[in-house]
């Protein structure tokens, strides 16, 4: 029996389905933990299947949670999607339930659940939940078809990273075959407000770079609140440095209320999520998070990234 098989018999043993994603989510995150919930509630009505969590302003567009209760977790199957480790996980009441399943695409350093559905070959958790319900021969209903698909498009760059496969791209045609409003979500995909637009001009005015190109850039809480803005409207500008012929690597340290900076590290070709998981943090080879709690140590960061961009070029 694949472990799919192994999913499935597990969500039709259970009355109660809770199903979690990390903190600060991004569209994978949401799309694969809400995408999963309306597939499950197309095809077992008579089961109660709930998404916990944040609801993060910036892509309510996308989802929004539902109202978990404690007791729900009573006898309940949780299942934490797209998130790598523990702390991660948004609620905390995920260890409350009866049987707990891990399905991610992260690197599986934290092998926390007693069911794991691990691939570091997939594009985005959401692949794997489209995959789960082609294989299995479950029909999606538009709605999670939406949310996969977003998914899907918001953890491949658009399909530029190259964790993107040819599975990726034959997932991405089944969920397009599926009759949502596509030019909608591709057009809401790509939109930025106004002060983020200003804010990404910012970005490119102080971006740091150096001769084996490496760059940064700092983003403090004087600096949100001059352009109106919260952590996590600073996503949608993240991947603006890689857009420069001669960066390699990059950081973006966003400064929170609490003092520490929160730091978005990505690549175009050189790994380093070792860096991140140095720095309380962790991810993908090419696209990691960390967590610095003083300016001394963003400077050991950046250090750290310019080594890796000058000890592998060529």
């Amino acid at each position: 029996m694949n472990i799919m098989n192994e999913i499935f018999e597990k969500i039709q043993a259970y009355d109660t389905i809770i199903i979690h994603r990390h903190q600060n989510p991004d569209p994978d995150a949401i799309g694969s933990q809400v995408g999963l919930r309306d597939l499950l509630r197309a095809h077992f009505p008579q089961k109660r299947v709930l998404a916990t969590g944040y609801d993060e302003p910036t892509l309510t567009w996308l989802a929004e949670m539902d109202e978990v209760k404690d007791e729900d977790y009573a006898e309940a199957l949780v299942i934490v999607c797209d998130t790598a480790n523990t702390p991660r996980i948004d609620d905390k009441r995920y260890t409350n339930g009866d049987f707990l399943i891990k399905i991610d695409h992260h690197p599986n350093d934290d092998a926390y659940g007693d069911l794991l559905w691990v691939d570091t070959e997939s594009s985005s958790t959401s692949e794997l939940i489209a995959l789960f319900a082609k294989e299995l021969d479950l029909e999606l209903p538009v709605s999670a078809a939406r949310l996969l698909y977003a998914g899907i498009v918001g953890d491949t760059g658009r399909f530029l990273y190259p964790a993107t496969s040819t599975r990726t791209f034959e997932i991405a045609a089944y969920l397009r075959s599926i009759p949502f409003d596509f030019t909608a979500l591709a057009r809401q995909m790509d939109t930025i407000n106004l002060k983020t637009a200003k804010l990404q001009g910012y970005v490119y005015d102080h971006l740091e770079i150096d001769e084996h190109g490496a760059a940064r850039v700092t983003l403090t809480q004087e600096l949100l609140k001059k352009f109106d803005l919260r952590d996590s409207e600073t996503a949608a500008i993240v991947g603006a440095p890689g857009r420069i012929d001669t960066v390699s690597v990059w950081a973006i340290f966003v400064e929170q209320a609490d003092g520490h900076f929160r730091v978005r590290m990505r690549s175009k070709r050189k790994v380093i999520n070792e860096i991140a998981k140095r720095h309380n943090g962790g991810g993908h080879p090419l696209a990691s998070g960390a967590n610095s709690y003083s300016l001394e140590e963003n400077d050991q960061i950046y250090k750290e990234l310019q080594e890796v961009a000058r000890t592998n070029e060529g």
